[in-house]
């Protein structure tokens, strides 16, 4: 069933792409950072791939895979910022969410959210839902963008010049870096639980009643 829909995914991705050019890659990685489970490990080797054939240049790909990743995290950012706060401050409690967590989520967006951005979206998995945290926090949207396109842009290269290497056998990159979000997801897992005992630790009433 998986293998059906990453084949099927694939066969979309590339589609889009060779028929859409740098559009189609704009277009693809926009889709993906939207939140929306688009694999960029077969956007961007694919765009890579082309490369090798003649039809792209590598930091074309690159800048228009990066470009794409600021528009779609756009999207994902107006979510939070415009409709996430109240319906989280509404809901959040039925997910261990309290309005404490989401004050604290703010004030550390204020203080850290460059390298926060930045830094996230060399990472597989994680750069996909960052923007949420970041709409929440309102951080300013110049900021975001800027960090979010630089964090982009090394990422979106680095995997198509993967797939340029790789030339007629880039698929191969696919299912190398399925590993490693196999991985990022149980460490996100692990960090989950924490993030509940902490929670219901903190709900616990201390000695003497106070909180």
């Amino acid at each position: 069933m998986v293998t059906d829909v990453l084949k099927w995914m694939a066969a979309f991705i590339t589609a889009a792409i060779g028929s859409l050019g740098y559009f189609g890659v704009f277009l693809m990685m926009a889709i993906e950072s939207a939140a929306i489970p688009l694999p960029s490990e077969i956007i961007m080797p694919f765009s890579g791939y082309l490369v090798y054939r003649g039809e792209f240049t590598l930091h074309g790909a690159a800048f228009w895979g990066a470009l794409g990743c600021v528009f779609g995290s756009w999207v994902a950012y107006a979510v939070a910022a415009w409709g996430g706060r109240p319906f989280l401050e509404r809901y959040g409690r039925y997910v261990l969410i309290s309005r404490r967590d989401l004050d604290l989520s703010e004030r550390l967006f204020r203080r850290y959210g460059s390298p926060i951005i930045f830094f996230s979206r060399l990472l597989p998995v994680v750069r996909t839902f960052i923007s949420l945290p970041a709409g929440l926090a309102r951080m300013p949207l110049l900021r975001f963008s800027v960090y979010t396109f630089l964090g982009s842009y090394p990422f979106c290269y680095a995997l198509a010049w993967l797939g340029y290497r790789l030339g007629e056998h880039w698929h191969a990159l696919e299912s190398s870096f399925r590993k490693f979000d196999i991985l990022i997801g149980a460490l996100l897992i692990a960090g989950a639980v924490w993030w509940v005992r902490r929670h219901l630790a903190g709900d616990a009433p201390s000695p003497g009643g106070v909180r």
